[in-house]
Order: C-alpha cells, then structure tokens, then sequence
C-alpha cells in the first residue's frame, strides 16, 4: 500500500484533532483512500504539554523548519494560525514541493492572493476546507459541486460566537456584556473577542467564499464590517415586533458584475431558515442560477468538526499524488486567466431598508423635525412605534423605512444627531427580506 508522509505543524486545539483523527481513524481512511497516511513529525513550541496523545518517538519535535525540508513529507498541515510565521512556512513548504493545507482564515483572508500565485508557480495544492465554516462543506461546493451555477448571491452566520450571544440576548433577553462574559467563561469566546464581536472574523471567511464565488481576488480590505457590540435587548424586542430576528450576516451579491460584501447586524424574517440557525452554529444560503437556494450548515469552530474539514482536504490531496497530478481544481474555483479585480461596491451605495431608533427628547415637534429631515434626504417610513420614556426622560421612537441609500440614511442621522433633538447615538441596522429590492 502506498505511504504519504504528513508533517503537521501547530498543535494546539485544532491540531490534537488532526493529529487525533489521523493516528485514530488511520484503518477507517486507508479503506476509503487507498493509501496510508502516515503523521512523520509534529512540530509545536510547546512540546511538555500532554495532548492525550500516544505519539511514536521522534515525531513530536519543536522545529518547525525541519518539517518543511524533510524530503520525504509531502503534505505540510499548517495549524499554527496567524500571519507571521504560518506565513513563511507555508512559502517554504511549497518551494520544497510539499502540498499545504491550512485552517488559517486570517491568512488567507489578507495573504491569500500570494500563496495562490506561489502555488501556481510551484505547482503544488493550496487547500483551505477548514478556514470557513468548520466542517460545513462551503468551498467545496463552491469549487465543485455548484460549477454549472452562476452564484447570485450568499448570506452568512459565519461566527459562532456572535450567533451564541444574540441568541442569548433573543430567548433571554441578557444585555450583550453579560452574554459576552458567559460565553467567555464556557470557552465560547476568546479573552479578547473583538475579532469576533465586531465582526472580523466573519470579513476573513466573506472575503475567501466571495472570491471563489463570483471569479475574483481576495479583497478583504473593501469589505463593510460591523459588530454586535452595540445590539441591546431593546433592538430585539422590536424586531421581533416587526417579525424579525437580528443576526450577525455575511452577505455577498453580485448584481450583474456589481459586487456587495457586507458584515453587519441584519434584521431577517423570522420565517427565514437562517433565523432559526442558533447557539454556536454556522450557517450560508447560497442562490445560484440553476439550484436556486441551497442551505449548508454545521459546527463553524471546534476541535473535531474543524479537523474534520482538514482531513477532508488531506484525502483530496492524497488522491491526487496517487494518481500523479496537482492542482485538478483550481484554488479560487475559477482558472487563474479567468480571475479578475472586481471592485467592491462602496457601502454608501447600497439601498436596502432600515431599523431607525432614536431616543428623542421628551418636547413637542421631535418627531416632525426628525420626518422633516428624513424626508429631506429622500428616506421615506414605511412605520413608527414609540415606546415609553426611559428614565433619562427620552422616548424611544422606532422606524422601518421603505427603499433607501445607505449615505442619505448616514446623512441624515448626522444632521439628526446635530439638532440635539435626540440623546444618544441613533441606531441603525439594515433590513433584508423578500422585498429588499421594491
């Protein structure tokens, strides 16, 4: 039977599960690949820690280099996340002629384009299954089984714990720190989880599935994000007057060649299959031009479901050195002629509907001052509702408006804000449903 040489590097969270699933499932995956996938070196920093693994001697060493020039490795796991050192490792690995698979989202995200392109002039796999979605199957329908589809559009819950916390503050109507420090404590969220809370996270799997979608390079820098931070019960409550739920949403369209890629918090139906998409999962609606809408949804983050999306990877990969070839399928879905620099659209130029909240100052005439302004800027409200003063003596009004441009709403909250009709910052989250474009 054929032996292909793995070396991992990284083990931590993630890469105990690869490592666990490798030593673990090895007779299950020869029966199904054909071969022999042998885990020759593992190389972590930190090599006293005990992982609950029996590793053979010699294969756990803390020299990461020395994985990447062993000749007789031919896939390179890279599980050390980050955009430094992951980054010149993977580069070595491919000038060795090793194959690279990589969970390494951020990486990708902001580097992607470079260590394609070193791919193509090496001739090696570039995999990256595990870096959107967990173990959804996400770029492997992009890049296989929805070929024949021209993708319309995608919209995303692709941070879990974004998900878990306004799915906290929604059935228990929890204020967002309180959640937050829960979620911290049950390991859902990261001692510092601004790249998650503001939405960062989410940007890096928008940027990768957007390029794969619709024929472009990674372009995470355009991408409009927006976190949760400032989403409280009150917001809630509302939409679920108005039959909405709030989710954090990765949304990407591509509306005859004019490109959205958008994170922020989006008030859905709640009869929309993803408001139903709660706790720590991952979700993505994709509609395409022969499937119509397709719905792909997993464990976004984890141990085993992530590692289980790297094996995916390293079967693939294997199959290929078995039968003597690389690069079968191309690593943005599309051929690299075929790539092109599609600008993304300015987030001022969106129309789509709004939540306005705004928490007027208890004296005559604020409500036809803020309509006035509104108006002025071409926004019009499709309804109010007007709740009872808070005890800073400021009344919470609330609107839904009709069709509207992203800068005439930002306009006119500026000018709403300056005439000291209000009391704290307006708040607005865009709406998307059925009617999105009337």
């Amino acid at each position: 039977m054929r032996t292909i040489s793995i070396g991992l590097l990284g083990c931590g969270t993630v890469g105990v599960g690869v490592a666990k699933l490798l030593l673990e499932n090895r007779t299950l995956i020869q029966s199904r690949l054909g071969a022999d996938l042998f885990l020759k070196h593992v190389a972590d920093i930190d090599t006293t820690t005990d992982r609950g693994l029996a590793f053979d001697e010699g294969v756990f060493i803390n020299d990461a280099f020395a994985v990447v020039n062993d000749p007789d490795i031919e896939i390179i796991i890279e599980m050390i996340g980050g955009e430094g050192i992951a980054k010149e490792l993977i580069l070595k690995a491919m000038d060795n002629g090793k194959h690279v698979v990589t969970a390494n989202k951020a990486l990708m995200a902001s580097q992607g384009n470079t260590l394609i392109e070193k791919a193509r002039e090496v001739n090696v796999d570039l995999a990256y299954e595990a870096s959107v979605g967990g173990c959804m199957p996400i770029i492997k329908a992009l890049r296989e089984s929805l070929v024949g589809n021209h993708i319309r559009s995608m919209t995303g819950i692709l941070n879990g714990t974004c998900n878990y916390i306004l799915s906290r503050i929604t059935d228990e109507g929890s204020e967002f720190a309180q959640v937050l420090a829960e979620a911290q404590a049950e390991g859902y969220a990261e001692a510092d989880p601004t790249l998650d809370v503001e939405g960062h996270d989410a940007a890096h799997k928008l940027a990768i599935v957007t390029a794969l979608a619709f024929g472009m390079e990674i372009n995470l820098t355009d991408i409009y994000t927006e976190g949760i931070s400032k989403i409280s019960p009150i917001d809630i409550d509302f939409a679920r007057q108005f039959g909405y739920r709030i989710k954090l949403l990765a949304i990407a369209k591509n509306d005859n060649g004019k490109i959205e890629a958008r994170v922020h918090p989006t008030m859905i139906p709640e009869n929309n299959q993803l408001s139903k998409i709660n706790g720590t999962l991952n979700a993505i609606m994709i509609s395409g031009s022969a499937i119509g809408d397709v719905l792909l949804c997993g464990h976004g983050a984890g141990q085993l479901p992530t590692a289980s999306a790297v094996l995916s990877d390293i079967v693939d990969i294997a199959r290929n050195i078995m039968a003597g070839i690389a690069r079968r399928i191309p690593v943005l879905s599309y051929q690299p002629e075929h790539i092109q620099r599609i600008p993304v659209m300015p987030m001022d130029e969106l129309f789509t509907h709004y939540y306005l909240r705004l928490a007027a100052l208890d004296k005559p005439g604020v409500l036809s001052i803020v309509s006035g302004v509104l108006g002025k800027h071409g926004i019009s409200v499709k309804s109010v509702q007007q709740k009872g003063r808070h005890s800073t003596g400021a009344v919470p009004i609330v609107m839904l408006t009709h069709h509207a441009r992203e800068l005439d709403i930002k306009n006119a909250m500026a000018e709403i804000s300056a005439l000291g009709v209000v009391a704290d910052e307006p708040m607005v989250i865009r709406i998307e449903d059925e009617n999105n474009h009337v």
